[in-house]
């Protein structure tokens, strides 16, 4: 069960964002027409929903951060291989492994530099003030302008999506090492039929490449 959770924690996320930011955004909807009305007038003013759009803003940043790991676990994101393509078995699959290090390398990087700037922005005063500990001079970091929420809780998205997507990296590299396959996304696929229609995930092979 943890397995296949770790498995798809991107849709779990992202699943998750993505129903909390339309229930959001339909009650504020409903709330800002509803509050025209005289009757309701009074009473629906006194609910603050301005805070709405700041929060489904920041949950569809965090979406997209892990949808991109999920692109590279599933093999959607769009790439220019028509040259790696015709290149005999053996280049094309150097080629490939070196391209997925890359990858690998740069969200790494990112991860770090973001990882950097949310502890530089705020999380490290966060964290000591927390245990009762002396932050000193420590930077204390700004808040968002409607929540009013430390923006280091904001940021966080960078290095943990970042994280996330240099593990898809390195999780398709180790797997395109050993079976020469590359993840390639089937729209028609629909998880959990495989046995009843007998469709297993469709992947890309070195000895069978377009």
């Amino acid at each position: 069960m943890l397995n296949r959770f770790l498995n798809h924690l991107e849709e779990w996320i992202i699943a998750t964002l993505m129903g909390a930011a339309t229930l959001i955004i339909f009650i504020a909807v409903v709330h800002r027409y509803l509050s025209g009305i005289p009757v309701l007038q009074d009473s629906l003013l006194k609910i603050n929903m301005g805070w709405a759009q700041e929060l489904c803003i920041y949950m569809f940043v965090w979406m997209a951060k892990f949808g991109a790991a999920y692109g590279v676990r599933t093999g959607i994101h769009v790439g220019v291989d028509v040259l790696i393509n015709r290149l005999n078995k053996p280049w094309y699959r150097k080629f490939v492994f070196i391209g997925l290090l890359a990858g690998a390398l740069f969200t790494g990087i990112v991860a770090t530099l973001g990882a950097t700037f949310v502890w530089e922005n705020g999380a490290h005063y966060a964290i000591l003030h927390f245990f009762g500990m002396d932050t000193g001079d420590l930077y204390e970091g700004p808040t968002t302008p409607d929540l009013e929420w430390p923006t280091w809780i904001v940021y966080c998205a960078v290095p943990l999506g970042s994280t996330l997507m240099c593990y898809r990296f390195l999780q398709v590299a180790w797997s395109f090492y050993r079976t020469n396959e590359l993840p390639k996304h089937d729209h028609g696929h629909v998880e959990g039929l495989d046995d009843v229609a007998g469709n297993p995930v469709s992947t890309i092979s070195v000895g069978a490449k377009p």
